[in-house]
């Protein structure tokens, strides 16, 4: 035994409920150092996420202290970081929760073989999905490609208990000195957008367990048939805490099998997408170019635009290509930081079928202004649409979106909650559009609503015949 304190280096893991490793920490009995690193990883994070997550990280801090503890803060190179508190604490362990995307787990391997090289205990803990990516094999051995087998392979597979929450962890004879929170400046980039999208958000470990709670009591039973509908209630919303482990999978996994066997009819549509976040997990761990390339090698030569210095380009991303679903969906993006899912694949397919743009600028400018922005399942969403990733829609399946808005939205109320021209008296919610956008857009509510950039039977021709020159 020793009593040499141990690092426990935080991430996308802000909570104590369900914790393994943080539980690991407690039982040892050992002194626990809980650290944060705005490392690498954190300074190439997009506005929004990084707006978030100094909001949880404000939370988790706090949780810390209840319990007795408090949340260490350093910012630089993640392995040097690490090692000047090793020193500094007399640390001579260092654990952390997985990580699975591209680069963090070059991050990761770089920290592990210095940390053991220098004769420390490292060591990665799961808690960020169900299963681990090595565990969900084919029968022969691979990994899966394609979701519905994925699905099948891990429905009824065991899912442990989740742990209990940490209520206590030891002190050491003397706290590092830590940043303060406040010099980091975590919604600098976000501007006056940080205001308008703090009102929509809900943090911290007590809000998710509630947001759960909410949903598994009124709102489960009818996922299947509100979960498409954007201007409803319909979705968990825990998309938002799922991205920074303010609740873990494995929470939610077994709250959604207690409702399905109470009989609940949406419990199993919402377990299969919590598996769906898996399955995105899976595929970015075994083939880590679907964050940055086509996952399906043969659209290399696919002729997407990549300019996005182009008129109807700027128009998508400022909600303006006047096409309503596409345009509303945007907005709700800028005003809450979240966009409904079945409002993600309009945006998405729009941008790269009907504008015949690379999904690369789509994925990024998600990556720059969502919340819940998600590695993962950010790629896989956008190479789904675009046709170019595994298991993907069909490249013929052009989205019309005033199709789906009939549809999904049929009395309008998704697009009048969010766009404000052409309304006497627009909704809140639609004015705080132009409170969030940069000012040097030039927007208000006063102009016009702008016509289509481009038409939609027009696009969607010209998606399909680059398509057949291609031979898809």
């Amino acid at each position: 035994m020793t009593d040499r304190p141990i690092l426990y280096w935080l991430r996308r893991d802000l909570r104590l409920s369900d914790h393994p490793g943080l539980a690991a920490a407690a039982e040892s009995g050992r002194p626990v150092v809980p650290v944060f690193v705005h490392d690498e990883v954190v300074e190439g994070l997009g506005a929004a996420p990084r707006f978030r997550l100094g909001l949880g990280l404000e939370r988790i801090a706090g949780a810390l202290e209840e319990i007795g503890s408090r949340l260490v803060l350093r910012r630089g190179d993640a392995l040097k970081t690490l090692r000047a508190l090793a020193q500094e604490t007399g640390a001579d362990t260092i654990w952390w929760t997985r990580a699975y995307d591209p680069q963090s787990v070059a991050r990761d391997r770089a920290v592990k073989a210095g940390l053991r090289g220098d004769g420390l205990e490292a060591k990665s803990w799961p808690g960020h999905l169900l299963f681990e990516p090595w565990r969900v094999e084919t029968g022969q051995g691979g990994y899966y490609k394609v979701y519905t087998p994925f699905w099948r392979a891990v429905k009824d597979r065991d899912v442990g208990a989740p742990v209990p929450a940490v209520s206590h962890l030891r002190a050491p004879a003397a706290w590092p000195e830590s940043d303060a929170l406040e010099d980091w400046r975590m919604g600098a980039a976000m501007d006056r957008g940080a205001a308008v999208v703090a009102r929509h958000v809900r943090v911290g470990e007590a809000a998710a367990q509630g947001r759960l709670g909410a949903f598994i009591a009124s709102g489960i039973a009818r996922y299947r048939d509100r979960r498409d509908l954007p201007a409803e209630d319909g979705t968990s919303n825990l998309s938002e805490p799922l991205s920074l482990g303010e609740i873990s999978a494995r929470t939610c996994w077994h709250a959604g099998m207690r409702a399905r066997e109470e009989g609940k009819v949406g419990a199993e549509t919402w377990l299969k997408e919590l598996v769906w976040r898996e399955f995105a997990y899976h595929l970015v761990f075994h083939t880590p170019r679907l964050a940055s390339d086509n996952w399906r090698e043969d659209w290399a030569a696919f002729p997407w635009n990549e300019d996005e210095r182009r008129a109807e380009v700027i128009a998508w991303k400022r909600g303006r290509t006047g096409i309503e679903f596409v345009d509303a969906a945007m907005r709700e993006m800028y005003v809450t930081g979240r966009m409904h899912n079945r409002a993600r694949m309009i945006v998405a397919s729009y941008l790269t079928k009907h504008l015949m743009c690379h999904w690369r600028i789509g994925m990024d400018w998600f990556a720059e202004h969502l919340v819940d922005w998600d590695p993962a399942s950010n790629a896989l969403g956008w190479q789904w649409t675009a046709g170019s990733g595994p298991d993907a829609a069909p490249y013929f399946r052009v989205f019309n979106p005033d199709t789906q808005a009939k549809r999904f939205d049929p009395d309008g109320a998704y697009l009048r909650r969010w766009i404000a021209e052409g309304q006497a008296n627009p909704p809140a919610e639609a004015l705080s559009y132009f409170e969030a956008v940069p000012r040097h857009w030039g927007l208000s509510a006063d102009r016009d609503y702008p016509a289509p950039v481009v038409a939609l039977d027009e696009g969607r021709k010209r998606a399909l015949a680059a398509y057949e020159a291609r031979g898809f």
